[in-house]
């Protein structure tokens, strides 16, 4: 049981993370990636031959993919292509401690990270590590949740909007049923006063 409230809640921090990027900071990351990185990308997100041309589309797609792959596996995958740069420094920077971080160490490598790497990257790569549960999960997400520059910006609650009254229209869709209905019972009726004249006679 755990295990897989482990596995939704680093899913949940993922989603947030990449819906937390800009379609700016995106494409920006897009356009750093080695070819091969983006040509799988496009692969994934169903571009036709070729890939995308516009990177406004490739956007659109990705986002796309991203919301259908969340529990599939698609969005963990588009976030190991976004950030296979990002976490291949990370990985360099924290050396002999790459595998288990400490969060203070986590701390000392990040600011290099933004700089080359921008604090979406970043907070998208250590939300694709809990994602893929890293022995350091959980310093990761104490700073994905807590730190003043890593953590993730708080979730937008969309408002909900009170149903309209009824229009027009589906005041004349019910005065149509009603008259519908009227005009079955009239009919039955006329059927059951048929078939006692036929009786009587």
């Amino acid at each position: 049981m755990n295990q897989m409230k482990n596995r939704l809640q680093g899913l949940t921090l993922l989603d947030r993370a990449f819906t937390a990027m800009t379609d700016d900071e995106l494409e920006t990351l897009v356009a750093s990636l080695p070819e091969d990185h983006r040509t799988a990308l496009d692969e994934i997100c169903g571009a036709r031959e070729g890939g995308f041309t516009e990177p406004s589309n490739r956007t659109l797609a990705i986002r796309a993919t991203a919301a259908r792959g969340r529990l599939n596996g698609g969005l963990e995958q588009i976030t190991t292509l976004l950030c296979d740069p990002c976490l291949a420094d990370c990985i360099e920077a924290l050396g002999d401690s790459s595998d288990n971080p400490t969060e203070d160490e986590l701390l000392d490598a990040a600011p290099g990270l933004i700089d080359k790497h921008g604090v979406a990257t970043v907070r998208l790569m250590l939300a694709g590590s809990v994602a893929g549960e890293a022995a350091a999960s959980v310093a990761l997400t104490r700073l994905l949740k807590h730190d003043e520059t890593l953590a993730l910006p708080p979730v937008e609650h969309e408002e909900v909007t009170a149903l309209a009254p009824p229009t027009a229209d589906e005041e004349i869709k019910a005065k149509r049923k009603a008259a519908k209905a009227a005009k079955q019972a009239d009919a039955k009726a006329r059927r059951e006063q048929q078939a006692r004249a036929r009786h009587s006679s």
